[in-house]
């Protein structure tokens, strides 16, 4: 653009508009657009369903398969069993929404070929297929009590795998130039990570009997506790990138996301305190396990569709640039 500084016209020195009688701007005020109405940035062309989706699912499979490990070794097997059933079900799901984001499968066998460690959709690909078949193992070797040592050693590597399956898709998005995302690449991973244990934790108060879920409870706490207070870091540091969480669709996600989480958490919490009978107890922890599920979905899709919003304003690029070309002085 022709103006001398985005969002202001250009002013004649030693005047200032509005104080002289008659005096009228030559110039309208500028407008954060660009050439031609292009934006500045192309928005991913993702679609939210797909992308939020495998945000998600993947997040649960990960976590899943990590609190599964545990439950299996402190002795609660109907828990460790429906948590790796759950945790093989996301991951399928979750590669089934990339490959209908890529629009063909054969894209996503490709991204195969090579292994690339800078490229995050590389090492996500590898991830994917490394740890599916080891979900997928620790699953079906459970539930049909088949080769019961091959069946520990696909929970422990499905385990090991976990907590990068739960987090790469926070650096997959924070390594584009989309403001929202990039700007948060200290705090996203942590996000997804505390959302991805929460929405564990609320699978297995859906799916096991309340006595096995006690360090699930636990667990939910760490975890929503770990999302908000991420995410909170993300807005004081992040400064204006950080507005689209706060703002029109992305907004009501994440405030969702935030009341649904607190729910749950608050919920798992009192359900530890309680003598309720057995029905009743049930049923009061898929409530909360189920709210915990809910408030992780609506914070991926709240981070999905905060960087759509950054990308398609121009001024979430043309500021946060400015603000550091000045703190260096340029």
């Amino acid at each position: 653009m022709s103006t001398a500084e985005v969002g202001r016209g250009p002013r004649r020195p030693g005047r200032r508009r509005g104080r002289h009688r008659g005096e009228k701007a030559m110039v309208p005020d500028a407008e954060f657009t660009s050439y031609y109405g292009k934006p500045i940035l192309n928005p991913p062309v993702w679609k939210a369903y797909d992308v939020a989706g495998y945000f998600f699912l993947g997040g649960l499979a990960g976590a899943g398969s990590v609190l599964a490990a545990g439950a299996q070794l402190t002795g609660r097997p109907v828990a460790a069993r429906a948590l790796k059933i759950s945790s093989l079900a996301a991951i399928g799901g979750s590669t089934a929404a990339l490959i209908h984001d890529l629009g063909r499968p054969k894209r996503f066998v490709n991204m195969l070929r090579v292994m690339k460690p800078t490229s995050p959709m590389s090492v996500g690909s590898w991830l994917l297929a490394v740890y599916g078949p080891a979900a997928g193992a620790a699953a079906v070797l459970d539930v049909t009590g088949l080769f019961p040592r091959l069946g520990g050693a696909a929970t422990a590597a499905a385990a090991a795998l976990g907590p990068a399956v739960s987090t790469y898709t926070a650096v997959l998005a924070a390594d584009t130039a989309v403001p929202a995302w990039h700007e948060g690449h200290r705090e996203l991973p942590f996000v997804f990570a505390g959302s991805a244990v929460a929405a564990a934790s609320g699978m297995a108060l859906v799916a096991a009997p309340p006595r096995e879920t006690g360090p699930m409870r636990t667990a939910a706490v760490l975890g929503a506790g770990l999302e908000l207070a991420a995410a909170k870091v993300l807005e004081r540091r992040a400064g204006l990138a950080a507005e689209p969480y706060k703002k029109g669709k992305a907004g009501r996600f994440v405030r969702a996301g935030e009341i649904l989480s607190a729910a749950g958490t608050a919920g798992s919490v009192l359900l530890g305190g309680h003598a309720l009978s057995g029905r009743r107890r049930h049923a009061a922890a898929a409530l909360c396990g189920t709210a915990l599920l809910a408030g992780s979905a609506c914070t991926r899709f709240g981070v999905f569709h905060a960087g759509m919003q950054s990308a398609r304003d121009p001024k979430y690029t043309v500021i946060p640039q400015r603000e550091r070309l000045r703190a260096a002085g340029g």
